[in-house]
């Protein structure tokens, strides 16, 4: 472990260029989008309430639009994430609800949080790299996580955008194929497993 402190730390300090304009602008349509849905969600149950109250939430999803109970916790009924889905099969409210907070999550965390982040003198986002705090041996970011900027959304890949390059340089993305499996070839001389990764199989 001990040659990679010093790759780590030069990572640390360098940071990381970010476009605060692109999320900025990203900011601002997502509240639209949010404000879309809050307006079909207010529709849907005939009254406005606060979306992020789970208290109002449960009382519109069980009292008045009679959805089945499922999870119960110490100040009501469940209204997390697993249980909107289950709903969702049933009415098309709890399916609207799960993308108002999908958006809400993305602004508040990444496309509000990060810009103020910045380090003022830097111009940079600095991270630290833990290099000994996973369980499984893999490196992990905090303050803030850099590691899990989400990619499976059209949302999240334009959050992704605003990671820029410096002049002149370019972001590569690089990941290990099969490294367990290549260990064990190698390890164990295995020739029939070595074969096939010679062999591109």
């Amino acid at each position: 472990e001990l040659p990679l402190v010093r790759v780590l730390c030069d990572m640390e300090m360098a940071g990381v260029l970010l476009d605060a304009s692109l999320l900025s602008g990203i900011s601002t349509e997502l509240s639209l989008d949010m404000g879309k849905i809050e307006d079909k969600i207010h529709q849907t149950a005939g009254h406005p309430f606060n979306i992020n109250s789970p208290r109002q939430l449960g009382q519109v999803l069980f009292d008045e639009l009679g959805l089945p109970r499922t999870r119960k916790t110490k100040t009501g009924y469940s209204t997390n994430d697993d249980v909107l889905l289950e709903l969702s099969e049933k009415h098309h409210l709890p399916a609207m609800i799960r993308e108002y907070r999908t958006l809400a999550k993305l602004k508040t965390t990444y496309v509000d949080a990060l810009p103020n982040l910045v380090n003022p003198e830097t111009g940079r986002l600095h991270t630290s790299f833990n290099q000994t705090g996973t369980s499984t041996g893999r490196l992990s970011s905090s303050d803030p996580n850099l590691q899990n900027i989400p990619v499976r959304t059209k949302t999240g890949r334009r959050i992704r955008e605003a990671f820029r390059a410096p002049d002149g340089a370019v972001l590569l993305s690089a990941d290990y194929s099969q490294i367990e499996l290549r260990i064990l070839a190698h390890l164990s001389g295995d020739q029939d497993l070595c074969d096939a990764f010679r062999q591109g199989e």
